[in-house]
C-alpha cells in the first residue's frame, strides 16, 4: 500500500469519528468572514457526500453565482446550481447538478473537496485526479474546507498534484503563499 493510500485510509477513519455536521457550521461561519469568499461574485461548490464538510449553506448569499462540478469521463464541468435546483446522483453516488454546463466562468473562488491538507497547500483527494485537472488551467483561489484534525504536517505530493491556496477550519483560515508571493484571506 502506498503512503498516499494509507493516509486516504487513515483519513477517513478520523474524519468518520468527527461531528460533521458541527465542524462543517464553524467552517462555513469562517469562510463567510473571509476577504475571498466576500469579494467573489462566481464562485464553485462542491456537494458533499455524506461524510463531507457540507458547505451547501453559503447558497443563501444570494448575492453570489454558485457553481457545481459536474463529472464528464475523467473531467469536471462547470455547471450553475442554485438552492432548490434538481440534481442526478452519478459515479461515486455524487449529486451533480442537471443544468447545462458553461465554459468556465471568471470564478473568484474554487471549494475544493478533501480528505486532508497540509501547511505547504498539498491537499489529499479520494486519487481520481478528477480537481487536479480541472484546476491546472484556472487562475483562482482554491480552498479547502476541512476538520482541523486532518491538518498533516505533510502529505507526499506529485508533480501534478496542484496545490492549494487556503484551507479553513472549524478553529481558523491558514492562508498559504501563492505564487507571486502575496497573501489573501
Amino acid at each position: 500500500m502506498d503512503n498516499k493510500t494509507s493516509l486516504r485510509l487513515k483519513a477517513k477513519e478520523i474524519r468518520n469519528n468527527l461531528d460533521i455536521k458541527q465542524i462543517s457550521n464553524l467552517i462555513v461561519s469562517n469562510i463567510i468572514k473571509t476577504n475571498i469568499f466576500q469579494k467573489s461574485k462566481n464562485i464553485m461548490i462542491f456537494y458533499p457526500l455524506e461524510s463531507e464538510i457540507n458547505v451547501l449553506k453559503l447558497l443563501d448569499y444570494e448575492n453570489k453565482n454558485f457553481y457545481l462540478p459536474r463529472m464528464n469521463g475523467k473531467n469536471l464541468e462547470c455547471c450553475p446550481y442554485k438552492k432548490g435546483d434538481n440534481l442526478n446522483i452519478a459515479k461515486y453516488n455524487i449529486k451533480e447538478p442537471k443544468t447545462d454546463c458553461i465554459s468556465c466562468p471568471n470564478l473568484g473562488l474554487v471549494i475544493v473537496p478533501a480528505l486532508a491538507v497540509d501547511i505547504r497547500g498539498n491537499r489529499l483527494g479520494y486519487g481520481g485526479g478528477f480537481y487536479d485537472r480541472f484546476l491546472k488551467d484556472i487562475n483562482t483561489v482554491k480552498l479547502v474546507p476541512i476538520p482541523e484534525k486532518l491538518v498533516f504536517d505533510k502529505i507526499p505530493s506529485e508533480e501534478f498534484d496542484i496545490k492549494i491556496d487556503c484551507f479553513v477550519t472549524e478553529k481558523k483560515v491558514c492562508n498559504i503563499m501563492i505564487e507571486k508571493g502575496e497573501k489573501h484571506e
